[in-house]
């Protein structure tokens, strides 16, 4: 029997997974890491507690013991956020910045001042933003004594998580990404596949610094996962998080999308094999790479959704646990007029506006923190909506449904809303682990274990179908009122 260890590496934590080479789930370890706030809009985290965490994960799954037993290693992470380290000791020369983080944001602007927005969208299918990896890059060269030096003498390394994961499992072997993850970089030309020497010369990246790039179902190197194993196993399939969500939806075809619902929101569509200018407010990029195909998508990224139930819970302390929103949220009929905009990290698509902050509107002496909670769990189904109105402008082909994974795709309340509020479907997949099983799947097609599109489609797991219940009216005013919110939040942040 074969079964592979698939690394769910998360922005707060680390997962360890264990499927079968059915993809059944036999078990999982999950293991958080410290997140780290020095200033005011700053995100850091350390790297070596990443790759330990995720080592320990591996080791407390309770692996078969068949002596013929045979395994493979597949990786699905956390995207954007970056690791530069030293070739040769592999020390970081600073913590990993984290996708959420702004301290680029100046020099972010500055590219959008001198009118380098539309080359930047034109080749990387991305906006010049702190969410993306190569700001934090950028800041490390220019702020951390003697890095850029060491850097042009090709001393210094720049990887996404996934790359340091691989380089470190591998022993510094391998400096490797996939199409999926590079393509996040801001440095990365989705029409060549290849590493934008312009870019990188406006980020003042030196290229010796970048990683190989590999389709996703490749084989990517070996480890003995620090001795964990007897002798080395192959790591195949490696890929983003919200592009493993993708594949473990099987959303395989053009126009099929999903949401998967974790620290924020990823809103994704398969677009097929070409990349389009994405409207504003959403990127394109690789979705991921399948039997010498690689096949691109739209996506809208929401900055704060599972955010803000921790938000709530743990700063406001409205409930014991993000379990107990569902109930709170259906102790009251409706939101009494309550609208939270959580834009901790500012407004992300389709709006953009990063300087912008959290705000709750249409508090009155007749709100209560049921309200405050509904209207908490509302506001992530509101920003999946207005991702999903806007991509609808540019799907060749209409979405009929809207596939739904995630820590929160759990919430039955949040499900019917969404499908509410949508006008449409939402179907939830039997199998929590939509990312990780992504990455599964194409370790599969990487190591032979499936050759087809229609094998892999065969094993389509049970899923759950929500339908609208809504009224049309009432989805309008819902909306209308969601809409004013927002546009209160983007007035104050304009001051």
């Amino acid at each position: 029997m074969r079964y592979i260890i698939t690394i769910d590496q998360r922005t707060s934590s680390s997962k360890a997974l264990l499927f079968d080479q059915k993809l059944n789930l036999l078990d999982h370890k999950i293991i958080p890491h410290k997140i780290n706030h020095p200033r005011q809009d700053w995100v850091e985290a350390d790297p070596e507690e990443i790759y330990a965490n995720t080592v320990a994960a591996i080791k407390q799954l309770d692996l078969p013991e068949e002596s013929d037993a045979t395994y493979s290693v597949s990786i699905v992470n956390q995207r954007e956020t970056v690791v530069v380290w030293d070739k040769r000791t592999g020390k970081p020369v600073y913590p990993a910045i984290m996708w959420q983080c702004r301290r680029g944001a100046a020099f972010c602007q500055e590219l959008i001042d001198k009118g380098y927005e539309t080359t930047i969208r034109e080749r990387t299918g991305l906006i010049p933003d702190t969410y993306f990896s190569a700001s934090g890059v950028k800041w490390i060269l220019d702020n951390i004594q003697s890095v850029k030096e060491r850097a042009e003498r090709g001393d210094i390394l720049l990887g996404t998580i996934d790359t340091w994961l691989i380089w470190k499992l591998t022993g510094g072997k391998v400096h490797a990404t996939d199409y999926s993850n590079a393509s996040r970089t801001l440095l990365f030309n989705i029409n060549t596949l290849e590493w934008d020497p312009d870019i990188l010369r406006l980020f003042t990246i030196p290229s010796a610094m970048l990683p190989e790039v590999k389709p996703s179902d490749s084989v990517f190197g070996e480890t003995d996962i620090e001795g964990l194993m007897p002798r080395p196993v192959r790591i195949a399939g490696v890929l983003g998080n919200s592009h493993g969500a993708l594949v473990g939806q099987l959303c395989f075809e053009p126009g099929e999308g999903k949401t998967t619902y974790g620290t924020g929101s990823s809103v994704m569509f398969n677009i097929g094999e070409s990349p389009v200018p994405a409207p504003n407010g959403m990127v394109c990029s690789v979705g991921f790479s399948l039997f010498d195909h690689n096949y691109y998508v739209l996506e809208g990224h929401v900055h704060s959704s599972g955010a803000v139930l921790d938000w709530i819970t743990d700063n406001l302390r409205l409930v014991d646990s993000t379990e107990d929103t569902q109930t709170l949220a259906q102790s009251v009929p409706d939101n009494g007029g309550v609208y939270f905009v959580p834009a901790f990290n500012g407004l992300g698509s389709p709006w953009w506006v990063p300087e912008a902050k959290a705000m709750i509107t249409g508090l009155t002496m007749q709100a209560t923190r049921a309200h405050v909670v509904r209207a908490a769990l509302e506001s992530i189904a509101y920003q999946v909506a207005d991702v999903v109105e806007l991509a609808m402008r540019d799907l060749t082909t209409p979405l009929r449904e809207l596939c739904i994974d995630g820590e929160s795709a759990k919430n039955d309340f949040l499900m019917q809303f969404q499908a509410d509020i949508l006008g449409f479907p939402v179907k939830r997949l039997g199998l929590e682990e939509a990312s990780g099983l992504g990455s599964a799947i194409l370790n599969c097609c990487a190591c032979g274990i499936y050759t087809s599109v229609q094998e892999i489609k065969e094993l389509r797991k049970i899923s759950e179908i929500c339908l609208p219940e809504m009224k049309p009216e009432e989805r309008i005013r819902n909306r209308q009122g969601w809409l004013q919110a927002v546009h209160a939040v983007m007035l104050t942040a304009k001051r």
